[in-house]
């Protein structure tokens, strides 16, 4: 005779504590990677939201398969359908969500102290990576965005050329666009500084160019510089 328990499950799915233990598991685990995110990067509250909850929902979907091949087919079909409407992530944050994943499977399939241990040894490489900024080049840190506005009198084809030449590895006019009916334009330039030191005296030496007009110098992002 079927009990109360298998009829509100239907048979297939672990008894009681056998669910909720991994998914609280699973809860606390992606809790403690959306902390080490909120920690080591700079993200939004809805993707440290999502590092949260998706081991919990991955291993909620695991357990809910439980073996069943007919299942599993389904639940492939309807992730399949998910569609993300967002900008497309970094390759970090792309690896965050697998991250997040790979506890919701092990968690699901009842290997909750390899989730633990997992976690514990992906946070420390992720910390050790920030200290030692692993992967992020000197000249990465001179690669930079240029953009600087002059008046419509000062020709811009060649009038830096011997600042650039004093201060940059290389650059790039990148556009270039009027402003102020006309008056003014606004160039972007892709540069490379020699040093990190000579920022500040670079930009001196380009206001008593440009007439003191506005200058700006930023770090070029993986996304920004994508779109130039």
């Amino acid at each position: 005779m079927l009990n109360i328990t298998d009829f509100l499950t239907g048979g297939t799915a672990p008894d009681i504590t056998g669910f909720i233990v991994p998914v609280l598991s699973a809860i606390l685990l992606g809790l403690i990677l959306a902390a080490i995110h909120m920690i080591l990067e700079r993200n939004s509250s809805s993707f440290i939201l999502a590092l949260a909850l998706l081991p919990a929902i991955v291993c909620t979907v695991i357990m809910a398969v439980n073996g069943n091949i007919g299942a599993g087919v389904a639940v492939a079909g309807a992730f399949s359908l998910v569609r993300f409407r967002s900008a497309p992530g970094t390759a970090k944050e792309i690896a965050s969500i697998f991250f997040a994943m790979t506890l919701g499977l092990l968690c699901g399939m009842g290997n909750i102290l390899y989730a633990a241990l997992f976690t514990l040894i992906m946070g420390l490489v992720m910390l050790i990576f920030k200290i030692t900024k692993f992967g992020t080049a000197k000249e990465d840190l001179c690669h930079k965005s240029l953009r600087i506005t002059i008046p419509e009198d000062l020709d811009y084809t060649g009038v830096f050329d011997d600042l650039f030449d004093q201060y940059l590895k290389d650059h790039t006019l990148v556009s270039s666009k009027t402003s102020g009916m006309g008056s003014l334009y606004k160039l972007n330039y892709e540069i490379t500084l020699k040093s990190e030191d000579i920022e500040k005296e670079f930009i001196d030496k380009l206001r008593c160019r440009n007439g003191n007009l506005e200058i700006a110098v930023s770090v070029i992002r993986p996304r920004e510089q994508a779109e130039l």
